[in-house]
């Protein structure tokens, strides 16, 4: 059995004994949420306590790959652009699907307030600075202060600087700065690994405390959340046919032929690694040259998660929708920045591990809480296998597009 497996089924009997406690033996029941809100919050500060250098570090060596891909010649060059203008457009698309969907559909208003006063362990939303204190505290003075007080959006606007400055370093020192942060990077991972494999505990006492304190409302809200955040995922890995039609110019049928084994096997595996073999044979039965495949896709697979920015947007716009964060133009702006960001620097990571690393950052920068992220974490094995589905469609679009670039640019030569 999968640790995902483990969870989710730590999720559903936390969330049923919970029930039952607080129906049948209320005052035990109360004692049992007690104790086990503590080892919940245990775990969960073990998970938060990863964040910040795990982000860091992976946004720094993100960026150095990206600029070494770059440099390998004009295909790739052009692949790197592509991926990072598609990372941007699915955040965008993410912030405003999400709150389209909750005015269309919102989650039940009864069952919002039963979780929000089942997390107890949620703190108040703080107030928005002035706009002037805002934008002068993007640019921190103290990077390290910034860290520890999870001042996340000045925190990033520094590592992103630091890291193009690393990419203009001459190769030696530019190698040993990029093995470093590499290695911290796979640390941070192994430590994050090892909270996630005590996750079926941690979030079984979570889910007990949420289930004995807001009852059956608990159940609603986690289907709610499952759709919600599908329906994003499934309209921005949707655009992979209008890539591979108008910008690869493949016929629909055609595509939609070839992308369907494709589909199938992501599913099974949840795996855009394990599909890209499979991407390979496809992309080249619709005519995009081996070369040009062999190039792309294994790029495409290693920088570009199109569902990610996204659903990890639309994650961090529930929870805010869910517990009343009020959100300006500017936090939207910004939201969007750190999604594609983040998303970009955790592609290489397991689905569980990105999934906090990715959607933290946000939280941590809009004030959204992120204590619900260790219950929501539980039902990600359902959402995933539409990022996944969405991911290899956008890849295979991608290479298409790439193809049809290359004989444009030949044809206007001849």
């Amino acid at each position: 059995m999968s640790n995902a497996t483990r969870i989710l089924l730590a999720l559903v009997l936390g969330l049923a004994l919970g029930i039952f406690a607080a129906a049948q033996v209320p005052a035990i029941g109360t004692q049992i949420a007690y104790w086990l809100d503590i080892v919940g919050t245990l775990w969960l500060n073990g998970l938060r306590m990863t964040v910040v250098p795990l982000v860091v570090a992976l946004l720094i060596t993100g960026i150095v790959k990206s600029a070494e891909a770059a440099r390998a010649g004009p295909m790739a060059a052009r692949t790197v652009t592509w991926i990072v203008i598609m990372m941007g457009l699915s955040a965008a698309m993410g912030a405003l699907l999400t709150p389209s969907l909750l005015s269309i559909w919102p989650m039940p208003s009864e069952s919002a307030a039963a979780l929000r006063a089942a997390l107890t362990g949620v703190p108040a939303v703080a107030e928005q600075p002035p706009l002037r204190d805002f934008i002068v505290a993007l640019v921190p003075t103290n990077p390290i202060a910034a860290a520890a007080n999870d001042s996340i959006l000045p925190l990033l606007i520094f590592t992103l600087v630091f890291a193009f400055a690393v990419t203009r370093l001459a190769q030696g020192p530019r190698e040993q700065m990029a093995g470093f942060f590499s290695a911290l990077a796979d640390a941070m991972v192994l430590v994050i690994e090892w909270v996630l494999k005590l996750a079926p505990i941690g979030v079984f006492a979570l889910a007990f405390v949420v289930g004995a304190r807001s009852g059956l409302a608990a159940l609603g809200a986690v289907a709610h959340y499952i759709v919600t955040v599908s329906i994003v995922g499934i309209i921005v890995g949707g655009f992979a046919y209008l890539v591979a039609v108008f910008a690869g110019k493949v016929r629909f049928t055609d595509y939609a032929r070839q992308i369907a084994p494709v589909q199938a096997f992501a599913v099974s595996t949840q795996s855009s690694l394990a599909s890209l073999p499979l991407m390979l044979k496809k992309a080249e039965a619709l005519g995009v040259r081996e070369s040009t495949a062999g190039l792309v896709l294994p790029m495409a697979v290693a920088l570009l998660r199109v569902t990610g920015p996204a659903m990890n947007l639309a994650v961090a716009l529930y929870v805010a929708n869910w517990f009343g964060v009020e959100l300006s133009y500017f936090d939207y702006g910004f939201a969007i920045f750190i999604a594609a960001l983040t998303s970009m620097g955790a592609v290489s990571l397991p689905g569980s591990v990105s999934f906090v690393t990715s959607i933290a950052p946000i939280c941590l920068a809009l004030g959204i809480p992120i204590e619900p992220l260790a219950l929501l974490i539980a039902v990600e094995t359902l959402p995933d296998i539409f990022r996944t589905t969405g991911n290899v469609q956008m890849d295979v679009a991608l290479a298409t597009a790439i193809e049809a670039s290359e004989k444009d640019k030949a044809d206007a030569i001849s």
